[in-house]
């Protein structure tokens, strides 16, 4: 090959290595744009001519390597250039074992590091952040005009590059936990969102406002949160507090006046799934969502809260019940109901896994089943009182896991609000 001809072939390469890289970055999040401008900056031209030199002037095409990333431990590779002949095959997806963090834990170093460590030498593989917290804040800066306009800003999170980069460089999973409909500060700041009482004031339980799941305002406002989320870095999309706030009082609520009321609460919710699915799928994330325990076999629980274990199931990628012990009632699951049910770890989160396993399997074949992730209980419910709760050990910890592979699932995540997590209870590596 002479050089003129040389020369052509590279300025063309070269030439649609770049077109390719402008109709990718949209598709890119801001860790992948990052990476690409580095690897730009130092010097695209040079790799080319030492790949087409290194395989006999054949010209082997060069391209990015951007998987589909949910279901894919990524690293380094997701973000470079790579000859063809060298692409990486990635592995299946593998289960998914992780932990929650609060967005202050995640934005402090050592904090961070100490659970990144746990992760390192155990099973944990993938932790969940709050993005947008209890309080309504959202944890680290974020291009909202709204968010701007009316300061819910919380910056726990000084740096969500650093933070993202420390899990992929690490092989962690990272998902987002976005509080949907319980927000006392968007609420309480764009009062035409918020569920009200009948005199106009704003509705309150246990002095928290939330927003009404009929407002659609409100649901953009959510999934411009999860939105931003996607763009840096997070793979999944966890909703939390997905359903109306859970009393009766709500009988006679306010929901704003653009609320279809015609339509059920679940009905409501699942509007908002399917919206979050449309709006969502151009960013490549999992959505899953977390739910009572109780509503996968209660109809009055399920359509109080408007959580339809079923329904739901049939348009989430995950779904994640939340089946603490501590939560349930006497006399479940065999039980007996002289006992706590705290006491009991296994069985009550085996029945109610293979309640769950009932529902999903009256689902019919070629429709969307999701993956069931339940929460377990990692902390310990002093607050029921002496004699009606037990410290939540590594064995307690051992005996829900074992409980959920008994139950036929292989994902779990572990609830502590505090963050304490032992290795205690967890297989090591």
């Amino acid at each position: 090959m002479d050089k003129e001809t040389l020369r052509e072939k590279l300025e063309k390469i070269e030439e649609q290595e770049i077109t390719n890289a402008i109709k990718k970055s949209n598709k890119l999040n801001k860790r992948a744009v990052k990476g690409w401008l580095v690897l730009l900056g130092c010097g695209i031209t040079i790799v080319i001519i030492g790949l087409l030199y290194r395989f006999t002037g054949k010209g082997e095409s060069i391209h990015f390597s951007n998987p589909k990333m949910y279901g894919t431990i990524v690293d380094l590779n997701d973000f470079m250039i790579v000859d063809n002949t060298l692409a990486i095959n990635y592995s299946p997806r593998i289960p998914i074992r992780g932990i929650f963090l609060t967005a202050n834990t995640a934005g402090i170093q050592t904090s961070l590091d100490n659970l990144i460590k746990l992760a390192n030498e155990t099973e944990i593989n993938a932790f969940v952040i709050d993005v947008k917290n209890d309080d309504g804040h959202i944890t680290y800066d974020m291009d909202i005009p709204l968010v701007d306009q009316i300061g819910s800003e919380y910056y726990a999170i000084k740096d969500i590059d650093v933070v993202m980069d420390k899990l992929y460089d690490n092989n962690i999973y990272p998902i987002a936990r976005i509080v949907a409909f319980k927000d006392p500060y968007l609420s309480s700041h764009v009062t035409e969102y918020a569920i009200k009482n009948q005199d106009g004031s704003l509705f309150q339980y246990k002095n928290i406002t939330w927003i009404s799941p009929y407002n659609k305002d409100a649901w953009k406002y959510i999934i411009d949160v999860a939105k931003e989320a996607a763009k840096s870095g997070f793979k999944e999309i966890q909703f939390d507090y997905i359903r109306f706030e859970a009393t009766h009082s709500l009988e006679g609520a306010n929901f704003g006046a653009t609320a279809d009321t015609t339509k059920s609460r679940t009905e409501v919710i699942v509007e908002f799934i399917e919206y979050a699915q449309k709006e969502l799928e151009p960013y490549d994330v999992a959505i899953s969502a977390d739910v009572f325990g109780t509503i996968i076999i209660s109809a009055i629980d399920a359509n109080m809260i408007g959580q339809n274990y079923y329904e739901m199931s049939k348009r989430l990628d995950v779904i994640c019940p939340m089946v603490y012990p501590s939560h349930y009632g006497r006399g479940y699951y065999g039980v007996p109901a002289s006992q706590p049910p705290d006491l009991f770890p296994y069985e009550i989160i085996y029945g109610s896994m293979q309640d769950s396993n009932k529902v999903i399997d009256t689902i019919p074949k070629g429709e969307n089943r999701p993956i069931v992730r339940p929460w377990l209980q990692a902390f310990t419910a002093s607050y029921l009182g002496g004699g009606n709760y037990m410290t939540y050990d590594g064995d307690a910890i051992k005996k829900q896991i074992q409980a959920a592979y008994d139950a036929g699932l292989d994902e779990w995540l572990l609830w502590n609000s505090g963050n304490r997590y032992y290795k205690e209870g967890l297989i090591g590596k």
